[in-house]
């Protein structure tokens, strides 16, 4: 018996178990073709394209919308908007205390002065933007309840109205104001989330 041939070793163990699988040179197997054969995980010996998925990789309970309601979404509007607010305010009140100081020399009397103007302006423009978004938040989901659906008709309607009881205390001119602006604005927002529909593309999905 030649222990020297090519897989004499190998297929004399593999004649004993019932055969074995037969060794082939670098040189014979770079002209099998490959195509139509699919990549195997070598761990699981499973094809990949098998666990790819389209669909969402999450679970969502019985009833559930795959995007936030208005109701979820107050919370981050109201906060986003008081915060926004803060900082608008904490800029303009260090300007305006700047400016009002500009003839006093750096002392600490100007400081107080200017910290006071700052702290005042950002409270008040967090107080002004929060109740904003408070307002806007309860129609939107007060609409949305009464209506049973959830779409851009709601946005406006929940601006104007904002607006409008917003500016209420002004008269029936400031109101009808604050009304045109939450009608504008709203407006603008609905224009912006329905661009990509207008141009004729479909959004892309996060």
């Amino acid at each position: 018996m030649d222990n020297n041939a090519p897989g004499g070793s190998k297929g004399g163990l593999g004649s004993l178990f019932g055969g074995g699988a037969p060794d082939y040179s670098n040189t014979e197997l770079s002209g099998v073709p490959l195509t139509g054969m699919s990549p195997l995980s070598p761990y699981l010996n499973v094809d990949p394209r098998y666990l790819l998925q389209d669909s969402d990789e999450f679970i969502l309970p019985t009833g559930a919308n795959k995007t936030r309601g208005r109701f979820e979404l107050a919370f981050f509007t109201i906060g986003g908007c008081c915060i926004t607010g803060a900082a608008f305010g904490t800029v303009n009140g260090l300007r305006m205390g700047l400016t009002e100081t500009r003839d006093m020399a750096w002392s600490k009397p100007r400081n107080v002065q200017i910290l006071n103007m700052v702290t005042r302006q950002g409270a008040s423009w967090a107080n002004t933007l929060g109740s904003v978004a408070l307002l806007y938040s309860v129609f939107g989901v007060a609409i949305e309840k009464a209506r049973g659906a959830e779409d851009d008709l709601n946005t406006v309607a929940a601006g104007t109205l904002t607006g409008l009881l917003f500016k209420s205390t002004s008269g029936l001119k400031g109101a009808g104001r604050g009304g045109l602006i939450g009608l504008a604005l709203s407006g603008l927002y609905a224009l912006y989330n329905n661009w990509n529909h207008l141009k004729g593309t479909s959004p892309s999905h996060y």
